[in-house]
């Protein structure tokens, strides 16, 4: 489905959308499965500079969700194996269904592109309330691994 009102665009979080982003909240039975967004912030604040890229998802002038990617991460932390991907994704409740997951992984995408990466790692709570629906129906294939409890999946770009 695509969204039903103008195109969605990406916007750095800054002071002056600080608010917006952190109010973004997904539907109740999804908060087990996701970190709110001021705890992504925080997140990419004590990591070394250019390892988190964190985005407020807006339509119109609406803020409808929020994302934050990682970017060549040391994956096993022995420096033998490099990654980037998807490391947090909420899209506002009342503003699932109208595209803007999608949207969000493709602009992850295109960035990662960008930087040379050929593949879109990401990870999910497992389970029938979990969005491993969402992901595999965009191309993502589990890969086996688990960390940190949940499944780990990739997209070739």
């Amino acid at each position: 489905m695509t969204p039903t009102t103008s195109a969605p665009r990406l916007e750095k979080i800054t002071p002056g959308n600080f608010e917006a982003a952190t109010g973004i909240r997904v539907r109740p039975d999804q908060e087990h499965a996701v970190s709110p967004v001021v705890e992504s912030l925080a997140e990419a604040y004590v990591h070394p500079e250019g390892v988190a890229w964190p985005r407020l998802i807006v339509a119109g002038d609406r803020p409808v969700g929020f994302l934050m990617a990682f970017l060549d991460i040391d994956w096993r932390g022995d420096g033998s194996l490099r990654r980037s991907g998807l490391w947090r994704l909420n899209i506002a409740a009342a503003e699932q269904g109208r595209g803007y997951g999608r949207f969000a992984v493709e602009s992850v995408a295109t960035e990662l592109r960008r930087r040379g990466t050929t593949e879109l790692h990401v990870t999910w709570h497992p389970g029938p309330d979990g969005p491993e629906g969402f992901y595999t129906q965009l191309g993502f294939r589990p890969t086996g691994e688990t960390s940190g409890g949940q499944t780990v999946g990739v997209l070739e770009l």
